[in-house]
């Protein structure tokens, strides 16, 4: 189910939530990412380049500044200017600093009273601020406003002789140009970041198309794959990420085909399993039926095979029910704890009257009381599986033997037989379906290949492990483990 946003979808029952739908290409996020990228990173180097533009202008104006008041200051107390104003040529040198850098010169005595202003504004009058006290003090002030726009300089005059401070000499000044300089730079700047926003997006556009490139490959492979023609496996090695993609599909592939040729064994192996019966069964059918005048015995005779393959079949159908239900993965447990102990000698006393039968001595060996959370129907189908399978693949006068163990985590479940043993080449196969070490003599004890498979599923269900050890002829031991406490997913 698709919302109409496209933001979330529900499969199977599972929530997925999305991404707006124009983000959904991978191309497109490189794309978006990288113009961002580049957007972010030219504004921040714009600000950057024309901030320390900006700095480094004002630093360079005001050294210049501060060397011509050092020079003028000088040549202030070789004139006497402090105590004669009348000097033309002084004049004319304050006059020129002041129109050079488009700004203000005034010239403070002593006695904190300006005695010469190039704007003719203030002379005569007094001033007393922070920057004045700390200049009669011998420091140099500089000062830059850049909401005012100005610099402003404040050098000490200072007598050669007495080494005392006679008077300052401040100069103010405009940065107006520096203003317009920064101004043609921004426009210059703005024109390099508007060009290399869009170099970025069509290096984007490439890389996300060099990018995508291998995925679209794949997803054709695939399509090809589905479709039923095209290579059997990807071999996309363009990057790392898709090489281990396509690993991962192989993989994935590979086990896809095994289930889809265990699924359609399985089938096979079920009609054939189920077609044996009946066929019987018509074959009988039709024989009594060919002989309307046959004797009684005879058809007591036939109806008795009847019986058995009704039987057969009846089996083999209920073993079925019973794998399908531990094959669901949503199937139900109803754990409990339960007395492992009696579950095995309830399980053990309703086939003896079997084991009777061929004379085959079943022993139950119990080391412990044990007490396990599980689901007593189906870990007892488990048991019931492994000891009978004991009991009909075992020799005339043999033994079965069943031993019961636990530890603080698990307990342990082995049945061991004195029966016919099996191959180590049919051993990893035995917990499949239908299948059978001996065919003709699983035939003739009713087997019907089933009863491994069901017992390994109940126990993984009860998240155990089975394992079996067997040699041709000494006879076969299966060991069941199984958590004392149930772990749910």
């Amino acid at each position: 189910m698709y919302t109409q946003s496209g933001e979330l979808v529900i499969i199977s029952g599972v929530k997925i939530k999305l991404r707006p739908k124009f983000l959904k290409s991978m191309q497109l996020r490189i794309v978006v990412l990288l113009s961002l990228f580049a957007i972010v990173s030219s504004v921040l180097l714009k600000g950057l380049v024309l901030k320390n533009s900006e700095q480094r202008s004002v630093q360079t104006r005001t050294a210049d500044i501060q060397n011509q008041c050092t020079i003028l200051c000088n040549q202030l107390v070789s004139s006497n200017y402090l105590a004669d104003t009348q000097s033309e040529v002084v004049n004319a040198e304050l006059t020129q600093l002041s129109n050079i850098y488009n700004g203000r010169v005034v010239v403070i005595n002593d006695e904190f009273r300006i005695i010469k202003d190039t704007y003719n504004l203030q002379e005569g009058k007094t001033i007393v601020s922070e920057e004045v006290v700390k200049c009669f003090k011998g420091k140099q002030i500089t000062n830059y406003d850049a909401k005012s726009r100005y610099i402003e300089v404040a050098t000490p005059i200072v007598n050669p002789e007495s080494m005392q401070v006679a008077g300052m000499m401040l100069v103010s000044v405009s940065t107006d140009t520096i203003r317009d300089s920064v101004m043609v730079l921004r426009g210059k700047a703005d024109i390099a970041q508007a060009t290399i926003i869009i170099i970025f997006i069509i290096l984007a556009v490439f890389i996300g198309m060099l990018l995508v490139r291998p995925l679209k490959r794949m997803t054709r492979s695939i399509d090809e794959m589905t479709e039923g023609y095209g290579e059997n496996y990807l071999h996309e090695d363009a990057y790392n990420e898709t090489k281990q993609i396509s690993d991962a599909f192989n993989k994935l592939w590979d086990r896809y085909k095994v289930l889809d040729a265990s699924r359609e064994e399985f089938v096979a192996n079920v009609s054939h399993e189920l077609k044996t019966p009946l066929t019987s069964m018509k074959v009988l059918a039709d024989s009594l039926l060919a002989q309307p005048e046959a004797p009684v015995e005879l058809y007591q005779e036939f109806m008795g095979d009847l019986s058995q393959e009704i039987e057969r079949e009846n089996k083999i159908i209920n073993d079925l029910l019973s794998l399908v239900k531990l094959d669901k993965r949503g199937a139900n447990l109803n754990i409990k704890s339960e007395n492992i102990n009696e579950l095995v000698e309830r399980i053990l006393k309703r086939l003896r009257p079997l084991a009777a039968t061929r004379n085959i001595e079943l022993v139950f060996e119990s080391f412990r009381t044990v007490s396990a959370e599980v689901d007593e129907v189906k870990l007892s189908l488990a048991v019931t599986n492994l000891v009978e399978n004991a009991v009909k693949y075992n020799k005339e006068d043999g033994w079965v033997h069943v031993a019961l163990n636990a530890d603080h985590k698990y307990f342990y479940l082995k049945v061991a037989d004195s029966g016919i043993g099996i191959p180590k080449e049919e051993t990893e196969h035995i917990f499949e379906r239908f299948y059978r070490v001996d065919k003709s003599h699983s035939r003739e004890i009713g087997g019907t290949g089933l009863g491994l498979a069901i017992a390994r599923n109940a126990v993984v269900m009860h998240r155990g492990a089975i394992k079996v050890y067997s040699e041709p002829g000494e006879g076969t031991t299966f060991t069941v483990r199984i958590p004392l406490t149930y772990i749910s997913q």
